[in-house]
């Protein structure tokens, strides 16, 4: 997986959320994608940035990248 194709999920999952729910498919982003992104040693920014969305939901993405260690998304 590239950087670009993670940019695109995440582009997906931002502008197919339920309305004030954006922040928390960010961070389930992060969650689901932690060990693709940790293992590449991608910069979360440049995903960001490949998505098209605020730079500032890097933070989000960070988050849910951290809460990767302790949580497991519901399918």
């Amino acid at each position: 997986m590239t950087v670009n194709e993670l940019g695109k999920i995440l582009s997906d999952m931002y502008r197919n959320a339920p309305h004030r729910k954006q922040v928390a498919k960010i961070h389930l982003f992060g969650v689901k994608y932690a060990d693709v992104i940790l293992k590449n040693d991608f910069s979360v920014k440049e995903i960001v940035a490949a998505s098209g969305i605020n730079q500032s939901y890097a933070t989000e993405v960070s988050k849910g990248i951290k809460l990767s260690e302790y949580v497991v998304p519901k399918e």
